[in-house]
């Protein structure tokens, strides 16, 4: 089959009452673009009927491709799932809950129409409680920006517009679908961001709570460490064992003040306790760097693996022609 232009991604859990009247509404919307489209819905382990409705709907819809998890493995699984199999230049996920509209898609296509590679969504107006999601959300997103460097207002919202080849090897795992456009942008990637209308829920209930954040920052964490740290994990750990050894020599040279000024002797103090402890954590440490190092290298010399990426390379010279045998 022909690649579409446009690829929509719809993560579903318990949606049932959402499923057509989204649906409904989204292949009007595209009809009306008139660009060639599919739409991908990802059921996440649904256990309220919405796979059947997918399955009625899919008979109506050829361009409706539907996925079914056998469990529920989270929203981030399902969006991996629908971007890996998607076909279409241009990769358009979105929630499946009617918060989203399916009008803002047309403008996040023109606003990547004009050169940008990632145009990701801001409800600036969003429609839910504020201390329950608003608050929690405005601190994230304010720690994911301080610590990323891409400044974004709103990287919980789903509704969000790719050029295929930036997700080419994003691999997502916990909640950090919502970090794409980091991943995108520390590749080189055009990232621009444009309001985006938020409606509130109609039926259902919302899946996301306070605990979310947690994760979220506990992620954050881990993608932080893969983007500064994962070619050199000795830089982290090593960093930390010296530190270690610092506390530990600063520790003893304070007991030992003590002892020979007799103000204390060892056994009246814990920095005698507190110098081996520090001793230990820091050749720990450095054990785990140097673990870490061996680790590493092993990952990209088995595969062929580069830790770089090339845009382009002008007057490339093709390969030598293999030798025949005596010569």
């Amino acid at each position: 089959m022909d690649r579409p232009q446009i690829s929509v991604v719809i993560p579903l859990f318990n949606e049932v009452e959402n499923v057509r009247p989204l649906l409904d509404e989204l292949f009007g919307e595209l009809t009306r673009l008139g660009r060639s489209h599919e739409v991908i819905c990802v059921d996440d382990g649904s256990r309220d009927g919405t796979f059947q409705e997918l399955s009625r709907l899919a008979a109506e819809h050829p361009e409706l491709r539907v996925i079914r998890f056998r469990l529920n493995f989270g929203q981030t699984a399902a969006m991996s799932a629908g971007i890996e199999a998607a076909r279409g230049e241009v990769i358009v996920p979105m929630d499946g809950d009617l918060q989203n509209d399916p009008a803002d898609i047309g403008k996040l296509l023109s606003q990547l129409d004009t050169g940008y590679d990632v145009v990701s969504g801001w409800r600036k107006n969003r429609q839910d409680r504020e201390f329950g999601r608003k608050l929690p959300s405005r601190i994230a997103n304010w720690l994911i920006s301080s610590i990323s460097g891409v400044r974004l207002h709103d990287y919980g919202c789903s509704l969000k517009a790719y050029r295929r080849d930036v997700l080419r090897d994003v691999k997502l795992y916990g909640e950090m679908h919502r970090f794409i456009p980091i991943y995108a942008s520390w590749q080189g990637a055009r990232v621009s961001e444009m309001v985006v209308n938020h409606r509130s829920r109609r039926a259902g209930r919302s899946k996301y709570g306070l605990s979310r954040t947690f994760k979220v920052v506990l992620d954050l964490m881990v993608v932080k460490f893969l983007a500064s740290f994962a070619t050199k994990p000795i830089y982290v750990f090593g960093g930390f064992g010296l530190l270690s050894f610092a506390c530990a020599l600063a520790a003893f040279v304070l007991a030992l003040y003590y002892k020979l000024a007799g103000l204390k002797s060892f056994v009246q103090t814990p920095l005698p306790l507190v110098t081996v402890m520090f001793t230990l954590v820091g050749a720990l440490s450095l054990l785990m760097g140097l673990l870490a190092e061996l680790v590493v290298r092993t990952y990209y010399e088995s595969q062929g693996k580069r830790p770089y990426l090339v845009a382009e390379e002008l007057n490339r010279p093709e390969k030598p022609l293999p030798r025949a045998v005596g010569q």
